[in-house]
């Protein structure tokens, strides 16, 4: 295979029987034991997309009894063989998810797996995942880190850059949290109230119907009940002519 899995597409369990039926050639009428199977096989093989599939069954208990022990192994094997794999890759999206995910476990630890929380190794693999890969949620991640004593130390300077990256490919929360931060500015960062409505506005659209939804809505209700008219007006009109550039994310 040399398609990126996209991760929100489908469930673990769905996207491994379609790997499944591909693999053995069935097209169709796979029994669970037979894809976990043929997965497992791939994953023998080195195949990071039967790879990313088991750890993310393993972790969501899909298909299979939820194993952190198990999805941690697999995530890790993805991430030590491919640690320096092209960025623009065709598998690259997984293997940067790959590094994302071990950064949780590494931020909780594995207690099944013999493995303990390391914040350290945690925001390291973070930071390659949004350095070498530019992935957008770890991008968005280190973000939230430079907000926070006990992540990277507070720096807005730093949060706004790495949020604005993230937001620039799509990612609704960093664009929500890059907004907020540009509406009531911060230290270092002057108030920008229309171009922070701005991205607000355009976090608006593309959360919506998502998980995150509600957390977006209440920060563009906060700035917005503050503005200007003149300001929301603006900030509305500026959304609306630069959103296709987001279409294709």
């Amino acid at each position: 295979m040399t398609a990126a899995i996209p991760a929100q597409a489908q469930t673990a369990a769905e996207a491994a029987l379609d790997l499944a039926n591909m693999l053995d050639g069935a097209g169709g009428g796979v029994s669970g034991d037979a894809y976990l199977s043929a997965l497992e096989n791939a994953a023998a093989a080195g195949q990071p997309m039967a790879m990313w599939q088991l750890g993310t069954m393993y972790e969501n208990g899909e298909g299979v009894a939820k194993d952190p022990a198990k999805a941690f192994g697999y995530f890790a094997q993805i991430a030590n063989q491919h640690a320096d794999a092209a960025p623009r890759g065709v598998e690259s999206d997984i293997v940067a998810q790959s590094f994302v995910k071990m950064g949780d476990y590494y931020r909780l630890g594995v207690p099944d797996a013999g493995i303990p929380a390391d914040i350290e190794r945690s925001h390291a693999l973070l930071l390659h995942a949004a350095t070498y890969f530019g992935d957008a949620d770890a991008q968005y991640r280190v973000g939230l880190l430079y907000l926070q004593d006990e992540g990277l130390g507070v720096n807005p300077l730093q949060s706004a850059r790495w949020f604005s990256l993230a937001a620039r490919k799509g990612h609704c929360l960093a664009q929500a949290r890059l907004g907020d931060l540009l509406f009531n500015g911060m230290d270092g960062i002057e108030a920008q109230p229309i171009e922070g409505l701005m991205w607000l506005n355009l976090s608006h659209e593309r959360c919506l119907g998502t998980a995150d939804q509600a957390q977006v809505d209440e920060l563009l209700t906060r700035a917005s009940s503050m503005a200007r008219p003149e300001d929301r007006a603006n900030a509305a009109a500026l959304a609306e002519s630069i959103a296709p550039q987001f279409a294709d994310f």
